[in-house]
């Protein structure tokens, strides 16, 4: 991808990003959508949250994944730099690593400023905090030092697998790696929604910000080989 395209890309990012925020800030589809996995007459949602079988397979399973991936990657990055498939896809690794390490660190960071609860501690599903939203603070000091649901943070290791697309050369094996990214992401931050831990509107503003913090680092990535080819393993690597 050439400068412009990135850009373009970034300004569709950002664009869906804003629209995302003032769709679900001025109506009640999260509210519309998140009835639907709550069970009034039982207090309960579609899914337990303290079920060991679903935990492990959309929880705990795959933290564990993907930190052993970033574990391999990492290792691959640093003692294979005489393999030729590292030298080629070089640029492609540091962009993976960088993007997950950024998009994680972003989202955990805005968790801990927006104040924004999730659904379980919603009063209309059972808990005991008032409807509160990013623009609209409606909690009391103690709530809000609680409130940590903004956006989500468990879909954002899988959104961040969206920079895949940068890792390979031939199209249809970055459609593959955006494809895994995207839906990855969908699969866990969904389960967050059936347990009532995340609205709709929290993980897809997770899905944007992922977006924008990869073309962000793909960008400059690039850039960066292009003036120094040679990289972290003092060969050039090939076209990426």
């Amino acid at each position: 991808m050439n400068i412009r395209s990135f850009l373009v890309q970034l300004g569709i990012g950002l664009s869906l990003l804003a629209i995302t925020i003032l769709v679900f800030e001025l109506t009640e589809l999260d509210l519309w959508v998140q009835d639907n996995f709550y069970i009034s007459g039982t207090a309960h949602w579609l899914v337990d949250k303290h079920n060991d079988f679903f935990r492990l397979v959309f929880y705990s399973g795959p933290k564990a994944v993907l930190h052993v991936l970033f574990v391999l990657a990492l290792v691959t990055l640093t003692l294979s730099k005489k393999s030729k498939w590292v030298q080629r896809h070089e640029p492609g690794i540091v962009i993976v690593l960088l993007s997950t390490i950024a998009t994680v660190l972003l989202v955990g960071f805005l968790k801990d400023v927006t104040d924004v609860p999730c659904p379980s501690q919603l009063t209309i599903y059972g808990g005991d905090y008032p409807i509160s939203s990013f623009w609209i603070h409606t909690l009391s000091p103690e709530q809000a030092a609680r409130a940590r649901c903004f956006p989500a943070g468990h879909a954002s290791g899988g959104f961040a697998l969206l920079s895949l697309a940068f890792l390979f050369r031939r199209q249809v094996n970055r459609w593959c790696g955006f494809a895994l990214g995207m839906g990855l992401g969908w699969i866990l931050g969904v389960y967050k929604m059936l347990i009532g831990d995340h609205f709709l509107s929290h993980t897809l503003v997770t899905m944007c910000l992922a977006w924008i913090v990869t073309i962000a680092v793909a960008m400059a990535v690039t850039r960066l080989y292009r003036r120094y080819p040679k990289g972290f393993s003092g060969k050039a690597s090939e076209p990426h």
